[in-house]
């Protein structure tokens, strides 16, 4: 678990060691931070460009201000994702108003996978889910943002179960730091516009295919630790220099 980018004054690269040609790309001049991979992944995620499933060779976590109320938040993103020169047909876009260079990056090697996952985390708008609360239409930048790059094979039903998993990490990671919501007091699972990613590499080289990944496989425990860790790290050091 490393914070690659707190000193960061210029354009820095972390590059996967146990999942050779993934990295993490931070520039502070464009404000964003971008993950290309060295084979298009399957997605799933809450993205709000390119969201859903699709196929997927860069993610862009992007840095708006917390007061950012674009008219078309994503028009806004291809806008600058094209001005960037990432490819727009295999880009995913996510917004945050956390900081980039606190940024958290973990990895590990397991059973039939490498999993890489990168959390940008602020906790101003944290919430609890299943409570009543005041509302909103409008989307908003993201707050906790998670990129869970997995280089292994994953069944549908897999991919699925990563995003639950990997949700449940980060509410856990929460409650440890005893982040409240604001509203009412009670434990936060989250804030009120987090956004996830899961994006596979499904290489034909491994032999086995995950089914599932809850918290008891040996895929979804490695994933959960990973999330939790780097949720863990992002949101406890959100408010240092």
């Amino acid at each position: 678990m490393t914070q690659p980018y707190r000193d960061a004054q210029h354009v820095t690269t972390y590059a996967s060691t146990c999942w050779p040609g993934l990295e993490f790309r931070y520039d502070p001049g464009q404000y964003h931070i971008r993950m290309a991979a060295p084979l298009p992944l399957t997605t799933i995620s809450s993205a709000p460009y390119a969201g859903g499933q699709t196929l997927a060779d860069h993610i862009v976590n992007v840095y708006v201000h917390k007061d950012y109320n674009h008219e078309d938040p994503i028009q806004h993103l291809q806008s600058e994702i094209a001005a960037w020169g990432y490819p727009l047909p295999s880009t995913i876009g996510l917004l945050t108003a956390a900081k980039l260079t606190h940024a958290s990056i973990a990895e590990a090697e397991g059973d039939e996978a490498r999993i890489v996952v990168c959390t940008t985390a602020g906790t101003s708008n944290a919430a609890r889910a299943g409570r009543a609360r005041p509302t909103f239409a409008a989307y908003e930048a993201g707050t906790i943002n998670t990129i869970v790059a997995i280089d292994g094979r994953l069944a549908p039903a897999a991919l699925v179960g990563a995003v639950i998993t990997a949700t449940e990490a980060k509410a856990a990671a929460l409650q440890d730091l005893g982040i409240a919501d604001p509203e009412n007091g009670d434990g936060a699972t989250g804030t009120t516009t987090d956004t996830v990613v899961v994006a596979v590499s499904q290489d034909a080289r491994y032999d086995a295919v995950h089914r599932y990944a809850g918290s008891a496989t040996t895929l979804g425990n490695l994933l959960g630790r990973l999330v939790y860790d780097t949720v863990y790290e992002a949101v406890r050091t959100q408010g240092e220099s």
